[in-house]
């Protein structure tokens, strides 16, 4: 979502970092341009204008203009100032001192509150909570065999009732199943709206007066840029929201949004929706985010993803076997495999430091190159995927066949196991490039 403006940021950034010294004439140049690269974002104006003045106010009064490392420090400032903007620090789901904690999700028509619904269920659950999710949304056709599809899928608990029951009676009688069920946290899908007013907004001010939830969480569509953040004000207006959920910051948009509704509204932004599979949505950290806005990676979500994968047993064996040189094409389909639960491969490279640009070009990566790995590994016998140096000109010709590719296909991915083989060994045995602390990634 942010490639434009990283790229900009960067490009700002490194013609500051080629001079000696920075003026205060080069200094508002930068400026202007920063400012022009958030408002094309789509960034709300007041907030550009916020953001600018408080660098220019930073860069001078920490005297960047007589350092002896301007660049170091402008980066640095920079950085800082984008995480105030997000919110400064992680804003964590709130608890209620009795069990369960109602949590309600309000948003527009859309914004994909329901698919929302079911992934915080799924990521509570991970996090050791008994959720149910509840379908008080009476008027969409459909509303609540959706959620309970979803939930279904995930094997989490939904209540719902026959249409004619009202959004209050729905959640006083799925409150009292949760007692029953000994349920931790209630999450109600609500109605989703097309216009915000109070007349609208009726039932939902009920639920929340009714329900003393702990959270009222809005799930706001990145994609939709400054009409999400206003939305946001008006639902924050009416309901007093405690949070926001942002979806799809995975996908196209600018990333006006996600840099505004905080400033805006003054409500934290406690998850982040970064794909469609049920496990892709994320607490909201923004220092992470200002890093990966910046071009320096994440590596901190991409451990967490590891570790959500990997187990620690599963690599020291396989680091254990690297170090042997006994990786097999088991274990280098396995590895791919494991990536690929991480996330699309793009946004899994966007997370290593200085691998941004990397990550662009790796959108365009077709998914059927996976399948077709790991249809020729599976087209081989026991012996060829343990042994590939046994595989032969006709071995060749027969794992094509059987895979539907050509034996060009075979031997380059023979060819590139050859060398994540190598790759895998030297880093295991402490043989592998390294980086002195401090020191900057390599670009």
């Amino acid at each position: 979502m942010f490639e434009g403006l990283t790229e900009k940021l960067q490009k700002v950034l490194r013609r500051l970092g080629s001079r000696g010294t920075i003026t205060e004439r080069d200094l508002d140049e930068a400026l202007r341009e920063v400012r022009v690269a958030l408002l094309e974002a789509d960034v709300h104006f007041k907030v550009v204008r916020q953001f600018v003045q408080r660098l220019r106010e930073r860069a001078l009064g920490a005297q960047v203009l007589e350092s002896l490392t301007p660049m170091q420090q402008v980066v640095d400032i920079v950085n800082q100032e984008l995480i105030e903007t997000l919110g400064g620090s992680q804003s964590q789901l709130q608890r209620a001192k009795q069990s369960p904690t109602v949590v309600i999700l309000v948003g527009l028509k859309g914004s994909g509150k329901t698919t929302t619904a079911a992934k915080l269920a799924l990521h509570l659950r991970r996090g050791g909570d008994r959720p149910l999710l509840v379908a008080a949304d009476p008027q969409r056709v459909a509303a609540a065999e959706q959620l309970e599809a979803l939930g279904k899928q995930l094997n989490i608990a939904v209540y719902s009732e026959d249409g004619g029951s009202r959004p209050l009676q729905i959640c006083e009688h799925a409150l009292k199943e949760a007692h029953r069920l000994g349920v931790t946290t209630v999450l109600v899908d609500t109605v989703g709206y097309l216009q915000i007013d109070e007349k609208s907004l009726a039932d939902v001010i009920e639920l929340r007066r009714r329900l003393s939830p702990a959270e009222v969480l809005m799930v706001a569509d990145a994609m939709t840029g400054q009409e999400a953040v206003r939305a946001a004000e008006e639902f924050h207006k009416a309901l007093g929201l405690t949070g926001l959920i942002l979806t799809k910051l995975d996908g196209d948009a600018r990333g006006g949004a996600a840099l505004s509704i905080r400033a805006v509204t003054g409500v934290p932004i406690k998850f982040v929706g970064v794909g469609e599979k049920a496990d892709a949505l994320e607490p909201f950290h923004p220092d992470r985010l200002a890093s990966r806005i910046l071009g320096m990676g994440d590596i901190l979500t991409l451990v967490e993803k590891a570790k959500a994968t990997i187990s620690e047993e599963e690599i020291e064996e396989l680091g254990a076997r690297a170090r042997r040189g006994a990786i097999t094409l088991e274990d280098f389909v396995g590895q791919l495999q494991q990536v690929r639960k991480m996330g699309p491969l793009s946004q899994v490279v966007a997370m290593i430091p200085g691998l941004s640009k990397v990550a662009s070009r790796l959108e365009d990566v077709d998914e059927s190159q996976f399948v077709q790995i790991e249809a020729i590994v599976y087209s081989m016998t026991p012996q060829e995927r343990r042994y590939p140096d046994v595989i032969d000109a006709s071995r060749r010709r027969r794992i094509a066949r059987g895979s539907g590719t050509t034996t060009t296909d075979v031997n380059r991915l023979l060819k590139q196991f050859r060398e994540a083989k190598k790759i895998m060994q030297m880093v295991a045995s402490g043989r592998g490039p390294r980086i002195a602390p401090g020191a900057p990634w390599p670009r």
